[in-house]
């Protein structure tokens, strides 16, 4: 790449998220974590430098330009607050086109008043899941740095999405790395559909994380999990379509489920520099909803007390935690499977988001998070396990208090109902004591909304019948 691709954005640089180490590297280096000390990398601007607009409404206008894909896209109409690509090397395929919207029927799950609830449905980007938001970011320096080959390990989504950036733009090839039998159908048919180079590796998520960024290392392949800094710069704008849809008022709470944690660490950068941008008077609270089966950040946050503390985390209990798991053999398991996940690579930076946004975090059982995802269903949208967590915790922290019936609260929806088709179709086959066995097989053994299909003979009567009961 010439140098002068570089000239317009020398106000971006990488930052080590270490207060005891703060190194910087160019926005044109190949890294996932600091060379000096290993920790995680932010993106990091120079604000001063940067053209950003005085007002949030100005991004707005962009929608009426629906010829420029810049500005068709969700992620790149808001490139001011994320300006570390000349524009002629973005790599867009339309992400970021999703909605926030309201759902009396869930807002009456969860406890609030009328007009209290919003879902923002991500499922509806490309791949059918938030990742499109963070991959095109990561496809774009992918290409700014010359990469010809990404890798991820995924529990799918992330596969599904790194596929349909290297398939639909060519601009690198691409492996996945995934574990053995924790995939969705949905999500690997989207992967081995899109092309990719899939090795399925004896072991889970973290097995295949721990693996792909060995090979990354020594091979110089781009790595396209969210320990990419790049990749949260992209995520950050779901708070800027959040914000969009509410007429650019800050709500009150922002629910998100936990598993690798990338969305809730950029959730918290975002917030935190529009606020320190004095594009927002004040940051919404943040609560971040683990799986129970696979709840590493509720042990440590919630039970460990394990906080920020302006970078100097309490390494030591967190190490002494994953040393216990080891030991223990201990392995997260849930029906959802986006989340299931050990070691969450993002922990510190989400840390800082709970820091930043007076911040909670939750568990919620599987069934909890399964009946959570049919009241999504039947209020008119869809929704694969992991998203309905943070409905199903929404609901918990209304019932303890902590969120209050007149607040107003952004559920997060981060994957399409199509992703895992498998369970859906299992938890409406059940009945209120007989569950289906591949639920109770995964420790469900009770379920309130199921829509089961009628059985009918081959009858006009019978079926008239029926209907006229229904």
């Amino acid at each position: 790449m010439s140098d002068r691709s570089w000239d317009h954005i020398q106000w971006a640089f990488q930052e080590c998220l270490s207060p005891s180490c703060r190194v910087r590297i160019g926005i044109d280096e190949l890294h996932v974590a600091c060379p000096g000390c290993g920790s995680l990398l932010d993106v990091r601007y120079d604000w001063d430098r940067v053209p950003v607009p005085t007002r949030l409404g100005e991004f707005e206008s962009r929608w009426a330009d629906r010829r420029d894909p810049l500005n068709v896209s969700g992620v790149w109409r808001f490139r001011e607050l994320l300006p570390f690509a000349p524009l002629e090397s973005v790599v867009t395929i339309g992400e970021g086109q999703t909605m926030l919207r309201q759902s009396r029927s869930v807002e009456r799950f969860v406890g609030l008043d009328e007009g209290g609830l919003y879902l923002q449905h991500e499922g509806l980007n490309p791949s059918g899941s938030f990742k499109d938001n963070g991959m095109t970011a990561a496809a774009t320096h992918a290409g700014m740095v010359g990469a010809t080959l990404a890798a991820c390990a995924s529990t799918g989504n992330t596969s599904a999405s790194l596929a349909i950036y290297s398939s639909a733009t060519g601009v690198f090839d691409c492996l996945v790395f995934i574990g053995s039998g924790r995939i969705a159908f949905g999500k690997l048919s989207q992967a081995l559909d899109f092309g990719a180079h899939t090795l399925q590796i004896e072991g889970n998520f973290d097995d295949a994380l721990q693996q792909v960024r060995e090979v990354c290392r020594r091979e110089k392949i781009y790595l396209c999990n969210s320990v990419n800094p790049f990749r949260l710069e992209g995520q950050k704008t779901i708070i800027y379509r959040i914000l969009e849809g509410l007429d650019w008022e800050p709500p009150d709470w922002i629910v998100v489920p936990g598993g690798n944690l990338g969305n809730a660490a950029a959730f918290g950068k975002a917030l935190a520099e529009l606020r320190d941008l004095d594009l927002i008077d004040r940051v919404p609270r943040l609560a971040v909803i683990n799986a129970a089966g696979a709840a590493t950040l509720f042990d440590l946050f919630e039970l460990h007390s394990v906080r920020w503390n302006d970078g100097v985390t309490d390494d030591a209990t967190i190490a002494s935690y994953y040393q216990a798991m080891q030991e223990e053999d201990r392995t997260a398991s849930t029906l959802a499977t986006a989340i299931e996940i050990n070691r969450p690579v993002s922990l510190k930076r989400c840390l800082r988001s709970l820091d930043i946004c007076d911040g909670v975090v939750r568990q919620v059982d599987d069934a909890e998070i399964l009946d959570a995802k049919a009241q999504v269903g039947a209020g008119g949208f869809g929704c694969e396990p992991a998203s309905a967590a943070s409905v199903a915790g929404a609901r918990l922290l209304r019932a303890e208090g902590v969120i209050a019936a007149g607040d107003r609260v952004v559920c997060i929806l981060t994957g399409h109902q199509l992703k895992d088709p498998n369970t859906t179709v299992a938890y409406h086959s059940s009945r209120p004591g007989a569950v289906d066995e591949s639920l109770v097989s995964r420790g469900v053994e009770a379920v309130r909304f199921t829509n089961q299909p009628s059985a009918v003979a081959n009858d006009i009567d019978d079926l008239l019948e029926l209907i006229r009961r229904r």
